[in-house]
């Protein structure tokens, strides 16, 4: 097996943290000696073992001359855990505590270089041991898998995913609101796939109201995500499912300072639901920005997917918050209907949001297409 070839198998094996370790990166981490495998690990939940230490503690034949292939710079901090460099180091060890170059790992090859500041200089503590040291093997790839651990850990800020379910004109709704159901269910299997994989999902006052949504992601496995709900007066029933399912606690409700000071915000605060204080823009509304400040600091909120409606998603659209779209577009044309961003008040052609294509492929019927936007160079 190649080093490229392990670090694919790294990567597999590093999402098996999806929706367990965030706010950390996903990370998983193969030992090679003689082209094989001998050890696998990977960071499994926040807070419990790192993968290159998964990875020595499971090796089955000695690690002397062996290559360590890892997606994710090895850290050299003490967090929750003690530095993955240390552990790497140890395997050089004499029992008297001196290095031979002739022990334990050899080399390290890794996918990309961590971006936190608190975590870096693994690389070069690993090469003052003498070991040697290759970086950005598969990198983009990396880059990919922990994106939105490399936005929030720069900037502070979640990585912003928009979604809609669209017809070919780009409705999300007949005139009368109806939308159940325009994507078909691969569609819908891939929706829930990505609620599983993000720390939240994000919805306006009107989507609850309409369609008094669960939010899940009931389609797959996996682990309940936060529900952020916009409601700026706080005018939505506390009977609505996000505010008295079992899954309450896991519910947020974004509201202005004043309305967070109400009976009704008292009442869902006693049923477990946060009440989260946001300031409010110009024209009187939850500033989004605002929104995704406060999910980012004050709740380390990793990943946001904003699935709506048209309010939301087009003022995400045009205040510049998204760094990724999903669209699932499917073979039907609804007229006047309710368009995904039909709030978007567009002076020039010039003026228009612009998209790079990333991905596009079949999702049953439908198209599922994923778009990065293209940012200004001004």
């Amino acid at each position: 097996m190649t080093e490229y070839q392990a670090m694919g198998r790294a990567l597999e094996l590093a999402l098996r943290g999806t929706g367990k370790v965030s706010p950390n990166p996903r990370v998983g981490c193969v030992i090679l000696r003689d082209g094989e495998i001998i050890a696998e690990g990977w960071h499994d939940h926040f807070g419990g073992m790192h993968a290159e230490v998964h990875a020595l503690t499971s090796a089955r034949s000695s690690l002397d001359g062996a290559t360590l292939v890892v997606t994710l710079e090895p850290c050299a901090h003490h967090g929750k855990q003690p530095p993955c460099t240390d552990a790497i180091i140890a395997t050089k060890r004499r029992p008297d505590g001196t290095l031979d170059p002739e022990r334990g790992i050899r080399r390290v090859v890794i996918g990309m270089r961590d971006p936190n500041p608190a975590a870096g200089g693994g690389l070069e503590k690993l090469q003052q041991a003498g070991i040697e040291v290759t970086v950005g093997v598969r990198e983009q790839e990396c880059w990919w898998l922990n994106r939105f651990f490399v936005k929030h850990v720069t900037t502070g800020k979640p990585y912003v995913i928009g979604k809609a379910a669209i017809s070919l004109d780009g409705c999300i709704a007949t005139r009368d609101g109806a939308s159940v159901w325009i994507s078909g269910e691969e569609s819908r299997r891939r929706s829930h796939a990505l609620r599983a994989e993000v720390d939240a999902v994000l919805v306006g006052r009107g989507t609850v109201q309409r369609d008094d949504p669960h939010l899940g992601p009931r389609l797959v496995r996996g682990k309940m995500p936060r529900r952020i709900v916009l409601d700026t007066h706080l005018r939505l029933a506390p009977t609505h499912r996000v505010f008295s399912d079992s899954h309450r606690m896991r519910t947020v409700v974004c509201t202005s300072p004043q309305a967070a000071v109400t009976s009704t915000a008292e009442l869902l605060k006693r049923r477990g639901v946060m009440v989260l204080p946001v300031p409010l823009d110009e024209k009187g509304r939850l500033s989004l920005a605002a929104v995704f400040d406060v999910l980012g600091e004050e709740l380390l909120v990793s990943s946001v997917l904003v699935e709506g409606g048209q309010e939301v998603l087009s003022g995400c659209v045009a205040d510049g918050l998204l760094d990724e779209l999903h669209l699932f577009v499917a073979p039907m044309l609804l007229g006047a209907g309710i368009g995904a961003f039909g709030r978007l008040a567009v002076e020039s052609l010039s003026a228009a949001p612009r998209w790079h294509y990333h991905a596009i492929s079949r999702a049953g019927d439908d198209l599922h297409i994923v778009l990065f936007p293209q940012r200004s160079s001004a």
